[in-house]
């Protein structure tokens, strides 16, 4: 499975949107919380290039954007295969 990490904060309704999506999909990740962890952020802004809001979510590295990102691949049909499940389904991970 790819390591998948999400920046977050508690109050954030995007953020809690993003990991129930990552949830109905039984994905493990990673939950950093920028404010229980201030000095988190500017890493997150970093590997973000420059965004400033959370969600942040990456994948092996990769930054999928927010909320409205993930479920923009998702309504593609383009998640799946960026988590890692298109290879757990057909049994070639």
């Amino acid at each position: 499975m790819p390591r998948v990490e999400i920046y977050t904060s508690p109050y954030c309704p995007y953020c809690h949107r993003a990991k129930r999506l990552l949830d109905s999909k039984g994905v493990q990740y990673e939950e950093i919380d920028v404010i229980a962890n201030p000095s988190r952020k500017p890493e997150m802004i970093q590997r973000a290039d420059g965004r400033t809001t959370v969600p942040q979510i990456f994948v092996d590295g990769e930054g999928l954007g927010g909320s409205d990102d993930i479920h923009a691949l998702d309504r593609a049909g383009k998640l799946n295969a960026k988590l890692g499940l298109d290879q757990l389904a057909s049994g070639t991970a």
